[in-house]
C-alpha cells in the first residue's frame, strides 16, 4: 500500500499516528508530497480525484481518501480496537477533523491569498470554531479522552497539534486546563513524537 501525503496535514497525520499505534508502518510506503488547493501535485490527484491528502493506494481495491476513510479501513484491517467505543468515538473523531478543518482553512486565508484579499471576518469566523471544539472537549469528552485509546484521541491529539503549529497565537487553552493536560501528556507518545511537522 502507499500513502500519499504532507508532513503538514493534519489529516495526513491522524492516518500515520494510526499506523504507529496500530503496528502497521512497515506495511504501507509513505510518499511525502508537495501540493496545495492552488497547486496540487499529479501525485495527489492520480490518488484522489479531489486532489486532497490524504489517499492510500491499496493493492486489492481502488484507492481511498478522506482520512475518516483510511483510518477505519486500517483500523479494521489491524483487528478493529479504535473504533470499538462505539458512536463516541465517532462523533470525537467528527469533532477533531472540524477543529482540523477551521484550523486548515485558516492557514489557506494566511498563506495563500494575497494580503491585501484577506478577509478578517472569515478568520474570525474559523478561530471561533476552533475555540468552541476545545471548549466542548473539555467540558464534554475528557472521560473519554482519558479512557481507552481510539480514533478519538489521536484525532484530538492531531488537531489541537496543528493549531499549536500553525496558530500558535489562538489560545485554545485559556479555560480548557483539563484538555490542556490531557494532549500534554498524550503529545508525549511515541507515535506523536515520531510524527511531529518540520518547523513552520
Amino acid at each position: 500500500m502507499r500513502l500519499t501525503y504532507s508532513q503538514a496535514s493534519p489529516f495526513a497525520r491522524k492516518v500515520v499516528v494510526l499506523l504507529h499505534e496500530t503496528g502497521q508502518l512497515q506495511d504501507v510506503e509513505i510518499q511525502d508530497v508537495t501540493t496545495t488547493p492552488l497547486s496540487p501535485s499529479p501525485d495527489v490527484k492520480a490518488s484522489n480525484p479531489l486532489a486532497k491528502i490524504p489517499a492510500l493506494e491499496r493493492n486489492d481495491g481502488p484507492a481511498l481518501y478522506d482520512s475518516r476513510v483510511i483510518c477505519a479501513y486500517l483500523d479494521e484491517r489491524a483487528g478493529g480496537k479504535l473504533y470499538n467505543r462505539g458512536w463516541d468515538s465517532k462523533v470525537l473523531e467528527a469533532t477533531a477533523d472540524g477543529i482540523m478543518d477551521a484550523a486548515v482553512l485558516m492557514s489557506y486565508e494566511k498563506r495563500l491569498r494575497p494580503e491585501e484579499k484577506q478577509w478578517d471576518g472569515w478568520l474570525d469566523a474559523q478561530q471561533g470554531k476552533v475555540l468552541g471544539g476545545c471548549a466542548a472537549l473539555n467540558a464534554r469528552w475528557m472521560s473519554h479522552l482519558r479512557g481507552p485509546l481510539d480514533i478519538g484521541q489521536i484525532a484530538v491529539a492531531c488537531a489541537l497539534a496543528y493549531v499549536n503549529f500553525r496558530h500558535p497565537d489562538t489560545n485554545w487553552r485559556q479555560g480548557n486546563e483539563a484538555l490542556t493536560e490531557w494532549f500534554e501528556e498524550f503529545e508525549s507518545r511515541p507515535s506523536m513524537q515520531a510524527t511531529k511537522p518540520p518547523a513552520a
